[in-house]
């Protein structure tokens, strides 16, 4: 299985752990919750789901509502409603509890993390251990190509890769809170709430650290 089909069996077994539903709505779901699966077509996302079926993972129903899908020319047919089977639910635990260094790659990361709140908090710590401790390694050899090429590239150059270590810089302050704050929880501790550039707090005024909505504490 390749990595992408492998990120897009975890996702679609994610969402259907939620709750039934047909594949139109599926993918919306996919395309509303996970943007990095907005390029995704119905080409791709239907043989995952017959591969789901014939694994035992998934269960197809076909109720007596008809519809027209967006992508018909003519005529209706019936709804397929795809839920988990009993195998699909273990199989999605088995997914939920990996922690190796797929789960926080570029491409795995952002499902996983889409998933913390079903995730075993011990879990998501490896996780964003790894991811944050990743991303560190990318930093130190983007900072050293940096220094390495200043002379010989142009200044736009050279704006594009400091944008990228910013870029890099950002998340890995922002994985720094949600590890005090994962372990502030574990240990019945208050995290301190992610301040602004000036230590005013928030500049929304809200509790939670900045990025992707995550696991708040009481929900594992």
């Amino acid at each position: 299985m390749s990595r992408r089909s492998g990120v897009l069996e975890f996702a679609v077994l994610g969402l259907l752990h939620d709750a039934p539903m047909h594949g139109y709505e599926l993918r919306k779901r996919l395309n509303v919750l996970l943007g990095s699966f907005r390029a995704f077509s119905y080409g791709t996302l239907y043989p995952c789901l017959k591969s789901l079926v014939a694994q035992g993972f998934l269960v197809e129903d076909n109720p007596d509502v008809e519809y027209v899908p967006a992508t018909a020319l003519n005529g209706k047919r019936s709804k397929i409603v795809y839920r988990l089977s009993p195998e699909g639910k273990e199989r999605f635990e088995e997914l939920l509890a990996e922690s190796g260094p797929d789960a926080w790659e570029d491409e795995h990361f952002g499902v996983r993390f889409a998933f913390f709140g079903q995730t075993d908090r011990a879990v998501r710590m490896r996780v964003l251990e790894g991811r944050r401790s990743r991303l560190e390694e990318r930093l130190e050899r983007m900072r050293s190509s940096i220094s390495r090429t200043r002379e010989r590239f142009d200044d736009y150059t050279l704006e594009l890769q400091r944008h990228g270590l910013e870029s890099v810089e950002r998340e890995v302050r922002w994985l720094n809170e949600l590890i005090e704050t994962e372990r502030a929880t574990r240990t019945g501790r208050s995290a301190a709430s992610p301040s602004t550039s000036d230590g005013r707090g928030p500049a929304d005024g809200s509790s939670d650290p900045p990025g992707p909505p995550y696991d708040r504490p009481g929900r594992s």
